[in-house]
This record gives C-alpha cells, sequence and structure tokens, in this order.
C-alpha cells in the first residue's frame, strides 16, 4: 500500500480539475489517502471525500464529490455526458465568450465598485447551501484522511489551519470566501476563544503544506495545482492583468513552503542536519498548465457544465499521466525537481 498526503489548491469552479484527479486516485486500491490539506476549492473539494469516504469508502467518496460538483453546476447525467462531451473540444471558445460577455463585464465591474458590504445579508455566498448539507461528524472523524482546512484571519492577516472538531460550516466558508465578493465570515475560533473575521485561505495558504509534516504522516506529498505557476503570454488587458495577480497571490504562500522543502532537503543531502531530525519531504505535482492558461477569471468565477466537464476529463487524464509515469516513486523519490524550479 503506498500512502500519500493531498495539497488541494483553491481556484474556484477550475477546482473541478481536482474532482477529476481525486476521482482518479479512488480508483487506486493500492494507493492510500493519508491526509489532505485543502484551500477554498480544494476545502470541498477535501470534506466533501472525507464524509463520503467515512460514509461508504472509495465508493462514497466518489459519489459524494459527484454530488458536490452536481450542485456547484456539473452535468453528471449519463444521459447528457456525450453532449458535453462533444462540446468539451471548443472550450477556449467557452472561455473567450464568458470573458467577453456583457454580463460579466458588468458583474465585474460591480464587484470591483462596490463593497459586498453594501448589499447587508442579500449578499449571500450561494455556497452556503452545499457547505451546511455536509455530514460534520464523518468530516471531523478520527477515521479517514486526517482534514486540514486553511483560513485567512483578516485582522492579523495570518494563516489559520482548522483541523478534527473545530471544523464547522463556518470554516469551509472561511476558506472559500474572497473579500471582493463576500463579507468575510466571522465565528468564533475555538483556538482564541474570540469571534474571528476571515477570508479565503488562499492568500496565506494555498494550501498550507506544514500541516502535513508531522512524523505520523507518510512522506509524500503530492500537490493538485489549479494556478499555474507560469504564463507564457503577457496580460495586456484588465482582466487578464487581475487574474495573473491572484494566480501569483495565491501561488506565493506555496512556493515559499516548497522553496523552504528544498532548502531542508540540501541540508539533509550535504549532511549539514543529521537525518531524521527533519522530515525529508517527497513532493509530486499534478497540473494541466497548458489548459489553466486557456481558461480565465471568468472560467474560474462563473461555473458552467461544459468548462467543469472539461476540467474534471483534465484532472483524470493528468493523473493518469502521473500514474503512469511516476507511482513506483512514490515513497522513494521526489518527482518534481525543487532546485531548477527555483533556478
Amino acid at each position: 500500500m503506498k500512502r500519500i498526503n493531498l495539497a488541494l489548491q483553491g481556484g474556484g469552479a477550475h477546482g473541478a480539475f481536482t474532482w477529476g484527479v481525486l476521482c482518479r486516485l479512488l480508483q487506486e486500491e493500492d494507493i492510500e489517502i493519508a491526509a489532505i490539506s485543502g484551500t477554498s476549492a480544494g476545502a470541498l473539494n477535501a470534506a466533501a471525500l472525507k464524509s463520503g469516504w467515512v460514509a461508504g469508502g472509495r465508493d462514497g467518496a466518489l459519489d459524494n464529490l459527484d454530488w458536490l460538483w452536481g450542485k456547484i453546476g456539473a452535468i453528471t447525467d449519463p444521459m447528457f455526458l456525450p453532449w458535453i462531451d462533444a462540446t468539451a473540444s471548443s472550450v477556449d471558445l467557452w472561455a473567450k465568450a464568458m470573458k467577453y460577455s456583457p454580463a460579466y463585464h458588468a458583474f465585474e465591474m460591480t464587484t470591483r465598485m462596490m463593497s459586498p458590504y453594501v448589499y447587508g445579508p442579500a449578499m449571500r455566498n450561494p455556497l452556503e447551501d452545499i457547505v451546511t448539507r455536509f455530514h460534520y461528524d464523518a468530516v471531523c472523524a478520527t477515521q479517514g484522511p486526517d482534514l486540514h482546512i486553511c483560513a485567512t484571519n483578516v485582522r492579523s492577516g495570518k494563516i489559520r489551519v482548522f483541523t478534527g472538531d473545530e471544523i464547522i460550516p463556518e470554516v469551509i466558508m472561511a476558506s472559500a470566501c474572497l473579500p471582493s465578493l463576500f463579507q468575510a465570515v466571522e465565528f468564533e475560533d475555538p483556538e482564541t476563544g474570540e469571534v474571528e473575521a476571515f477570508w479565503d485561505g488562499g492568500y496565506t495558504g494555498n494550501p498550507a503544506l506544514y500541516p502535513l509534516f508531522a512524523s505520523d504522516l507518510p512522506d509524500d506529498i503530492v500537490i493538485v495545482n489549479i494556478n499555474p505557476l507560469y504564463r507564457e503570454d503577457l496580460p495586456i488587458d484588465t482582466q487578464s492583468i487581475q487574474n495573473r495577480v491572484n494566480e501569483i497571490s495565491f501561488n506565493s504562500s506555496l512556493l515559499r513552503e516548497l522553496r523552504a522543502i528544498d532548502f531542508v532537503k540540501r541540508l539533509l543531502a550535504d549532511g549539514a542536519i543529521k537525518r531524521g531530525t527533519m522530515k525529508d519531504v517527497l513532493v509530486h505535482m499534478i497540473a494541466d498548465d497548458d489548459l489553466m492558461n486557456v481558461l480565465n477569471v471568468a472560467t474560474k468565477t462563473i461555473p458552467t457544465p461544459v468548462i467543469l466537464a472539461r476540467l474534471k476529463a483534465a484532472g483524470e487524464t493528468a493523473t493518469d499521466k502521473f500514474l503512469h509515469d511516476h507511482k513506483d516513486k512514490l515513497g522513494k523519490d521526489s518527482t518534481i525537481n525543487l532546485s531548477d524550479m527555483f533556478s
């Protein structure tokens, strides 16, 4: 049995890519998911997998993930899948049409010019109806993968990682709370006993890797990356510039932690620190930057069945390739070269 930890990024509707990754990994009977750190869409995917797993094992996790994305906007009915497959090849046209549509421009202008506090309680996060329906006795259960959910404390600017019984609906809502769209999520933090306000965890940990360094967890961390690290084209319109700023911001905390892992690995390799004093983390990544470069901020913000289906299929394909190329290296070696990444 190969045991792994998962680090699931946030990225709005693009989290459907992670849906595909998880569905493919759950089909591998000899891979056990020991722990998951998730932010925003990654937190939703993580909670759906955990609660489904506790209730019904791998099949339960698969069913719960399908339920989650069906609620978000995906079409999972087999009768309609051929139509979805037939249109998925035109995903770049769908993305451009959404980006330049008058309706999206009006939506974007409104969110830029008006605070979500202007609307009072009327500006309600549509994810609330989904999040409150998770079975939290299962989400917080000791069996199944350990679960870590990341949010950003608005006042302190620090990351807050919730785990175990700390995970309540407000925590997952907070992890996915974009401040330009929704009011901060406020609740009593069990760590401080104070009512704290939280925003999207992507600003401080997308996702946090350090909870996965625990000694009882496996060395392997598989990062599911949905915010492209590299874009060839220079963004020149306001939407593209804002989207790239968002991607850089949401990748910055991840890159800092990866740089720290690289530093520790070099110290261990050089004998500067004794093996066993610090964990020699094995890092892997599943991504599809080519597809994410075609998509944009509109496809991230507004879920549509065609885009969600394309993302899920891409996640499954990318995981197939990862397993074909690297499954035998799990538990033995990293499959991304961190030194090259930072050179």
